[in-house]
């Protein structure tokens, strides 16, 4: 199916910046919606990001202004920019992303996640 696999989780210092990368595989046909999330410990998972195929990108207001997604099609590749970090935005970062895979011979949807980055914003 399709797996998707983050990478540049770390520590860093308040104001710091950080890249996220996810890279999709598999046999996929067509991505449509990449996205991040975030889990902080003891709350729920939440949107932080998000971009269609066509480029049109979302954000959470706590993240509006610091954070950019961006996609490389290309590549099947989500990236998350993310400067003037505070201490609030210490989680495990989730990549997702929806679309089609399969093969000339058959056609399905999926839906998946990746395993998980951890960013950590302290002094």
């Amino acid at each position: 199916q399709v797996q998707l696999v983050e990478s540049g989780g770390g520590l860093v210092q308040p104001g710091g910046s950080l890249r996220l990368s996810c890279a999709a595989s598999g046999r996929i046909l067509s991505l449509n919606t990449m996205a991040w999330y975030r889990q902080a410990p003891g709350k729920q998972r939440e949107l932080v990001a998000a971009i269609t195929s066509g480029g049109s990108t979302n954000y959470a207001d706590s993240v509006e202004g610091r954070f950019t997604i961006s996609r490389d099609n290309a590549k099947n590749t989500v990236y998350l920019q993310m400067n003037s970090l505070k201490p609030e935005d210490t989680a495990v970062y989730y990549c997702s992303a929806d679309g089609t895979y399969g093969s000339r011979l058959y056609e399905s949807d999926f839906g998946s996640w990746g395993q998980g980055t951890q960013v950590t914003v302290s002094s």
